[in-house]
């Protein structure tokens, strides 16, 4: 496992956007089997909410 501790520079976030709040919601089984399966889970989560946010932006 990496050596992530919760710093913003650890995920490649500018020092000003701290990681500081948590986000919970429900899944199916295979949506989570799935995404666990990531090499980097959490990262791959903020991705993917960070691009449907900005698409819901541009429209």
């Amino acid at each position: 496992m990496s050596d992530r501790k919760g710093k913003p520079e650890n995920f490649g976030n500018p020092p000003s956007r701290e990681l500081t709040d948590g986000l919970s919601f429900r899944v199916t089984k295979e949506m989570k089997e799935e995404v666990k399966a990531k090499d980097d889970p959490a990262e791959f989560c903020r991705r993917a909410i960070q691009k449907a946010l900005d698409e819901d932006r541009g429209k």
